[in-house]
């Protein structure tokens, strides 16, 4: 069988296809911003690999120091995404992927690899039990029910920030962290502005655009946080209105 992945490079970057959202006709604002995203990350050593067929099936991950979430480690790689979707699944490819990772971060002498999970497996995160056949396990946890996964070459163990451990905020209004680093973000983005606007919803939509930023986040973050009156909620990305009106009710 012939297996052909691609690695995105800033050779390539403007004409491949970024597995999540697969557009061939015309432009997607999302797509668009993702590029945009990668073209810097990929200076700095971020790597989104996926197999050459127009599904998601890639792994995307970048060195821990780097990696736009509030996370502190030395010399770890963090894994965003590991996705293997529809009839790829149970072939292989998943495992191929972290094969990959594992092997990157040996030949670059990291310490180890680290991912985002939860007490319960939840639909917008990578699979955790997956990474756990590789030797993955929780070394860090919230009070809100996220864990850090990590699987240590050296004894060594990354950590969440201390600003997660405290997920509040002085602001009570509707609040959400984001960043472009997910091609989904600009259309969720474009639906709660809508509805917001339609229902007299205050909105307060603060894009992290810096490491720093990042970094510095009040809660676990992938790509995208929601806070309600002051509270941590949710980093799911995939909510739709009606999950936004069950928080709204709170």
């Amino acid at each position: 069988m012939d297996i052909n992945f691609v690695n995105l490079t800033a050779e390539n970057l403007a004409d491949e296809h970024l597995s999540c959202i697969i557009r061939s006709k015309k432009p997607h604002p999302g797509v668009e911003a993702k590029r945009l995203w990668l073209s810097d990350r990929l200076k700095e050593g971020h790597v989104f690999r996926k197999l050459n067929v127009k599904a998601p099936v890639f792994i995307e991950y970048a060195p821990l120091e780097t990696a736009w979430v509030p996370i502190n480690g030395d010399n770890y790689y963090y894994i965003y995404c590991l996705w293997v979707s529809g009839g790829y699944n149970g072939k292989g490819y998943g495992k191929m992927l972290m094969d990959y990772c594992l092997a990157d971060a040996r030949e670059k002498g990291k310490s180890g690899i680290c991912m985002l999970g939860s007490t319960k497996q939840k639909s917008w995160l990578s699979d955790q039990s997956f990474a756990k056949k590789f030797g993955f396990e929780a070394v860090d946890a919230t009070d809100y029910g996220y864990e850090l996964l990590a699987l240590s070459f050296d004894g060594t163990k990354p950590e969440f920030a201390s600003n997660v451990k405290t997920p509040k905020i002085e602001n009570k209004e509707l609040t959400i962290y984001y960043d472009m680093q997910c091609p989904y973000i600009c259309q969720k983005i474009g639906i709660i502005k809508q509805y917001c606007e339609e229902k007299n919803i205050p909105v307060s939509l603060i894009q992290v655009d810096t490491l720093q930023k990042a970094k510095e986040l009040p809660c676990v973050f992938n790509n995208w946080g929601v806070f309600y009156k002051g509270n941590f909620e949710t980093v799911n990305l995939i909510m739709d209105v009606s999950h936004l009106e069950r928080i709204l009710k709170k």
